[in-house]
């Protein structure tokens, strides 16, 4: 089970990896899948989206044409509520709506910060991005909905997330009659992906954990135990965020799992790991065969990301 940091990262590009343009190659002929981490458009973003800017536009050609893309949504969209007592509360303008209807096909609400205005707030950005027709999970009204994975057929083949918030508060925790996110609870995992392939049907299963410890640039043990416990249980594909920074990368019976994408759209970081996340494409071909490829992000003094090198690309 072979675990790689960033510089082995690299000596697998040179050994196994894919080049560009056979990874191009293989998603025309296959289904592409995207993964970017935090999407925090409070703040500094949010000021740039209230003046009719776009902070994900660098990235607009990865993002639009992926059959699926997926990103982490750190923040509330709605004007209700007040702020919780906590560090950190992040609020973002209702403008932000239709730039996720834009670029994203599903947006996690999985995190420590969708919560941050209580859950009067939290229920009414569920009700706006429905009324968007922007899909969430990880989240929901109640519990059920809340473990319910998102599903997407795109050409012959069921793809499906599940999302877990795995850091606290555990207060922004969906219960049976109570609004908030899913949980990374043991039991729940293994009962939700069974049930995603084995009930719902699905193909191709990613599950997209927030964890870990902030600014770690190595998986926990915690992490690495319950990463192999998803896959274990059916998981195709376990890519996590939170830490702010990019993490390692490991094979687990054949399957990768990508500890942490790090930042996307964030400002208000100064150190260079704080402002280098990764976007992750995930190629289906029609063979059955599966590709992966990274792309860095790098972040401005704005929050906003440019794309930067192809740090990994590999076949398995």
């Amino acid at each position: 089970m072979p675990v790689f940091t960033h510089k082995l990262c690299c000596l697998w590009v040179l050994l196994w990896g894919l080049s560009f343009a056979q990874a191009a190659e293989r998603a025309a002929e296959g289904i592409e899948l995207v993964f970017v981490g935090d999407v925090m458009l409070a703040d500094t973003p949010g000021r740039l989206i209230r003046a009719g800017q776009d902070p994900f536009r660098y990235f607009a050609h990865e993002l639009r044409r992926a059959d699926l893309t997926i990103g982490n949504l750190e923040c509330v969209i709605s004007v209700k509520g007040r702020p919780i007592d906590k560090p950190y509360t992040f609020r973002a303008p209702k403008r932000a709506l239709p730039l996720l209807k834009k670029y994203f096909s599903a947006v996690s609400v999985a995190n420590n910060h969708t919560g941050d205005f209580g859950k009067a707030a939290f229920t009414d950005m569920l009700s706006s991005m429905s009324k968007h027709e922007i899909p969430y999970v990880g989240g929901g009204h109640h519990l059920r909905e809340a473990h319910q994975p998102f599903i997407r057929d795109i050409r012959g083949q069921r793809i499906g997330v599940l999302a877990y918030n795995g850091f606290f508060p555990r207060s922004f925790e969906a219960l049976e009659g109570s609004p908030g996110s899913a949980w990374l609870d043991d039991d729940f995992v293994m009962h939700d992906i069974r049930h995603a392939k084995q009930q719902l049907g699905v193909d191709f299963l990613i599950v997209y954990p927030h964890w870990g410890w902030e600014y770690q640039k190595l998986a926990s043990p915690r992490q690495r135990d319950m990463a192999r416990l998803m896959i274990d249980s059916g998981a195709d594909a376990v890519v996590g965020g939170h830490p702010h920074v990019t993490q390692d990368i490991e094979l687990y019976q054949g399957k990768p799992i990508i500890y942490s994408l790090g930042n996307f759209v964030f400002d208000g970081f100064h150190e260079e790991d704080t402002r280098s996340g990764w976007l992750l494409r995930i190629i289906l071909a029609r063979d059955g065969s599966v590709a992966w490829q990274v792309l860095e992000a790098k972040i401005d003094r704005l929050g906003v990301p440019r794309p930067g090198r192809i740090l990994d690309a590999s076949h398995f």
